[in-house]
This record gives structure tokens, sequence and C-alpha cells, in this order.
């Protein structure tokens, strides 16, 4: 009572800290509301804010500076920075004029081929006082998700409204946009971040709205990310408002993944060719409601970094990819991940020791 009693009292102070709540990386202010997404109120504004691919980041730095935008292909893994690259050079292209020559539409937009002739076409046509030597902008998020019909008919577009007009794909695989198109843009690559620029990122968000974490926690959240900015920020937020503290159990509830501990204890029986202890925690995992993919993706992940032998980490990835590809093809049952460990163990030099 005494807390809400001082809200009421003195107000200015709930304003000052709210006037407080600053984006660590942007000086823009941000939203204070619980209801907002992360992912969104921390969104990068400009070129210099946007964290990871440095090389391709700085290439979107020079077009910036000489305001001669191609057709470009923003190709690479979710999360890692495409559509907030384009926006953000948008932004410093156009200026005040951003928000009346930039359309963007998402794969939750329809876009078949009349969205192509009519919408798309009839913005490139709109007249629109812009700075000297700037363009318009389409940008087409997920476009590998476009139909190829309506690829064909964007690809006259692009053509006859390059006077005034520029289009901006992003895509997760390039090889899926039409090679006319391809011939068109400047493809850009963007790389998973690394856990390094992953770990900056969240300790600026837990500093700006003040969450308890811990290191476990924050290490937790990097392993589920696997280089996804957009996840890691999701189930930071989400750990949070569930739990408040961010440590690592609370954040693999939260992701609903098996524990890279128990993992690294199946692997480690492997290791010692003990099959009794590896399939005692592979039925612990499967008992708990793990599927069988999500058992062995995390068992692959963990393998990666375990410290053993090198030549026997590839033949255990090696046996690893062969049961991975059976369970992807349907034959998901918990015999086929008791068989993965009978034949790990067969491969550790443990194996030929035992009597």
């Amino acid at each position: 009572m005494a807390s809400t009693a001082m809200d009421i009292d003195e107000p200015t102070t709930t304003t000052v800290k709210a006037k407080k709540s600053v984006s660590a990386f942007s000086g823009k202010k941000v939203n204070t509301s619980l209801s907002t997404p992360w992912v969104e109120k921390y969104r990068p504004v400009s070129l210099d804010d946007v964290v990871g691919n440095e090389d391709t980041v700085k290439r979107l730095k020079v077009i910036a500076q000489d305001g001669n935008l191609p057709n470009i292909i923003l190709s690479g893994p979710p999360g890692t920075g495409k559509t907030t690259s384009i926006l953000c050079l948008a932004r410093e292209l156009l200026g005040s004029s951003f928000k009346g020559a930039v359309l963007e539409l998402n794969a939750s937009d329809a876009r078949g081929i009349d969205v192509v002739r009519n919408k798309i076409k009839m913005f490139a046509q709109q007249k629109v006082t812009l700075p000297p030597g700037r363009h318009k902008i389409i940008i087409l998020d997920e476009a590998d998700s476009m139909v190829a019909g309506a690829q064909q008919a964007l690809r006259r577009t692009m053509e006859i409204y390059s006077n005034t007009t520029r289009f901006a794909l992003a895509c997760n695989n390039s090889s899926k946009i039409i090679e006319p198109i391809q011939s068109r843009c400047a493809i850009l690559r963007y790389t998973r971040l690394s856990d390094s620029q992953v770990l900056k990122r969240l300790m600026e968000v837990c500093e700006a709205e003040k969450i308890v974490y811990t290191n476990p926690g924050l290490e937790a959240l990097i392993f589920t990310a696997e280089g996804d900015m957009r996840n890691a920020l999701n189930n930071l937020q989400s750990t949070h408002a569930g739990f408040a503290t961010v440590n690592d159990e609370n954040v693999f509830k939260v992701c609903d993944q098996p524990h890279p501990m128990i993992v690294k204890g199946i692997i480690d029986s492997c290791v010692k060719a003990d099959v009794r202890g590896a399939v005692e925690n592979v039925s612990k995992l499967w008992n708990a409601g793990y599927s069988a993919i999500d058992i062995i993706g995390t068992i692959f992940r963990v393998c990666k970094g375990f410290d053993m032998v090198e030549g026997l980490k590839l033949l255990f990835i090696r046996e690893i990819g062969f049961t991975h590809m059976r369970i992807a093809q349907g034959l998901d049952t918990e015999l086929q991940l008791h068989g993965l460990c009978a034949r790990l163990c067969s491969k550790s030099p443990n194996f030929r020791n035992l009597k």
C-alpha cells in the first residue's frame, strides 16, 4: 500500500524513470509499456546500431553516403537484421520523406500477380517530393515465398520504373528468387550472429529494462537462439515476463528445449562407452515429453562443442547426422535414439577396453 501511495504522491519520479528508459544504442525514446515486444522496442533506427555482418553493413553505409541505391537482394537466416538494415538505409536516404516514399510488403500480405500489377505499380507511378538523386523504395520481405508468376510480373515493373523506384528484396534463400530478378539486383549476404554479438545486445537490453539475470541464463538464451537476435530477445522477454529472474532453468522451461546438461551427460556416457547411462538420460528426456527431432538437434549442437578427441567427434557427428536423417524421414521413435547411443558407444576407444 505504501508503494502505491508513493507513486500517486510523486508522479514526477515515475515520469523521470520513463524518460530514462532510452534505447542504449539509438538515443531514441522508447515506449515503456510492457505490452511492447522488445524486438520492436529496441529495433535499431540507424545503420550504426545494427549488430553483426559488419562488411555488409559497411556496404550499405557507402550506399547511404553516395545516395545511389541499386536494386538489392538481402539473403540470410532469419533474425540477422536484413529488414532492419534496409529500413535504416531507407531512413538515412530519405529522411523526413521516409513515410510516403517507402512501401513495405511482407509474406503475410497478398503478393500475387494482381498485387504486383496493381499495388506495386500504382506506388511506383505516384509522384513524391524527394531529396535530389533519391528514389522511392519498395521493400518485399520474405520474397522467396512469392510465387514464380508474381516474380515474373515484378521483373518488368523493376525495369519500367527504374528512374523513380528501387526494390529491396529480403529472403532466406536467394536461390528461390528467379534468375532474371537476381541479375537485376546486387546481392548482399547475411550470416548468423556470433555468440558475443548476441550477448552484447542482450546485456544492453537487460540493463535498460533492469532485469535480474544470471550468467548461465544468458548462456542459455544464446544457446537457444542459434545466432537469431529476434529469437534471443523474444525468449528474454518471455522468461522475464513469466519468471522475473532470467536463469538457465527458466529459459529452458520457456523455450521448451532439452537441457544441454542432460544431453552433455548422454555424450559423456557415450565417450565412456556407458550404454546404460546414455540410454537412461535419453529415456529421461523422452519421458519428459520432448520429441525425437528436438532431442537429436540438441545432441548435435552439444556434441559440436564437447571437449573430446577431434577424430572421435567427427565419428559421433557422422552417426548423429545419419540418425537425424532417419528421424526427419519419419522414424521418430525412442528406439532410434537408443540405437544411436549404442552406435556412439561402439565408436568410443573405451568400448574396446570393455571385457
